[in-house]
């Protein structure tokens, strides 16, 4: 079972039933039923077309669920325009459904949430950790966003706004998470970047570009994690960074900044610095007080201080860090770090080891065991 082929069709297929006037939430519950249908028969007898396959299934699935509602209007007329097996047309509706998700009747956090976990795939558990809230919170949210949506006509699409802060998380999980979406976020910023004359729509596929340009020496051949400052820069895909820095330069021309574009900013000193000692730290934490002002972000902080103690040294990376919530996310590996850079191994040892237990990820949790076993090995010689 290619359960990769089933993933990428979900989008196309949700779309097909959206435009055929289907609402939302039975839609998605409707192209669910017949993924699942597809998980056990198509093992045994595939089917030669399988877009045309989920969509006639997934219609009936909507079909019947539409029949059971007794107080549905338009019921024999939804049950005339069922389509008919065969090959569907390949229209690619991902983008167009980021927006209809955007609706106006949700809140701005609802209509991220609802997107990523419909139509970008990533679960509540994913979704949670990008928000920093308890996956049963954001399972509320998501549920409550669903029943807002029920019966409502996609006629109104959201706004960009939105649409940029779903593609960024979609991105995000796609580059560091398990799910392997962060191509298919650079694709559809592209659509929308062709679409829409916006600096922040430009500043985000640079990031994104800038980002990813980095990804091959983002790990080792074993899999582990390799840190900003030990990459093989070789590796860095320099078509990415020129396109990308070409893109911001010009978003920047503008004179509108946003949290886009002062990201993007920040990416491309990384990118510029031939070698980790010659990264232009004073600017970066420039661009980070610059994405604080924008944003008023505790992740943003927490990472200025990581930029404060490489420009000004680790003391007073520490004395930035002092003023942050020590429950952030990734705090005590910040704390480490520093306490390392200033001395401290046995402090900055127990941080790692802290911060392992607190990982997101399995990847992220064995390299900060690696962090913490080296600075204890160091202790003992």
């Amino acid at each position: 079972m290619n359960e990769v082929l089933l993933r990428s069709l979900t989008p196309s297929v949700l779309g097909v039933l959206v435009r055929r006037g289907a609402d939302f939430a039975t839609a998605e519950d409707a192209v669910q039923d017949a993924l699942v249908e597809a998980i056990r028969v198509w093992p045994a007898d595939p089917p030669r077309d399988a877009k045309g396959w989920l969509v006639t299934v997934a219609w009936r699935r909507f079909l019947d669920a539409a029949r059971a509602d007794a107080a549905r209007r338009r019921r024999e007329d939804l049950v005339d325009e069922e389509p008919l097996p065969g090959p569907v047309p390949a229209v690619d509706d991902t983008l167009q459904l980021y927006f209809l998700c955007a609706h106006p009747s949700l809140t701005p956090s609802s209509a991220v949430a609802l997107t990523l976990r419909a139509v970008g795939g990533l679960t509540t558990r994913q979704i949670a950790q990008a928000y920093l809230v308890p996956e049963a919170t954001m399972a509320q949210r998501i549920s409550r966003a669903k029943r807002t949506v029920s019966g409502v006509r996609f006629d109104q699409p959201g706004d960009v706004a939105t649409v940029l802060r779903v593609l960024y998380l979609v991105f995000n999980e796609g580059y560091s998470g398990d799910v392997d979406l962060a191509a298919e976020a650079i694709r559809l910023t592209r659509q929308l970047a062709a679409a829409n004359d916006h600096p922040e729509v430009a500043g985000l596929l640079a990031l994104m570009l800038l980002h990813h340009a980095r990804r091959a020496s983002r790990t080792a051949p074993d899999g582990s994690l390799v840190s900003l400052a030990e990459q093989d820069r070789g590796r860095w895909d320099t078509t990415s960074i020129a396109e990308g820095v070409e893109i911001l330069q010009a978003a920047l021309a503008r004179d509108r900044l946003g949290e886009f574009q002062a990201q993007a900013a920040i990416a491309a000193l990384h990118a510029d610095a031939p070698t980790a000692e010659e990264t232009d730290w004073v600017q970066i934490v420039e661009w980070y007080d610059e994405l604080a002002r924008l944003t008023d972000s505790p992740v943003v902080r927490l990472n200025r201080a990581v930029a404060v103690g490489e420009a000004d040294g680790p003391r007073a990376g520490l004395a930035a860090l002092a003023a942050l919530d020590d429950s952030l996310p990734r705090h005590a590996a910040v704390a480490a770090y520093l306490r390392e850079r200033d001395g401290d191994l046995a402090t900055a040892a127990r941080l790692y080891a802290e911060a392992a237990l607190k990982a997101p990820n399995l990847a992220e949790r064995d390299h900060l065991t690696r962090q913490a076993a080296r600075l204890n090995a160091r202790r003992r010689r």
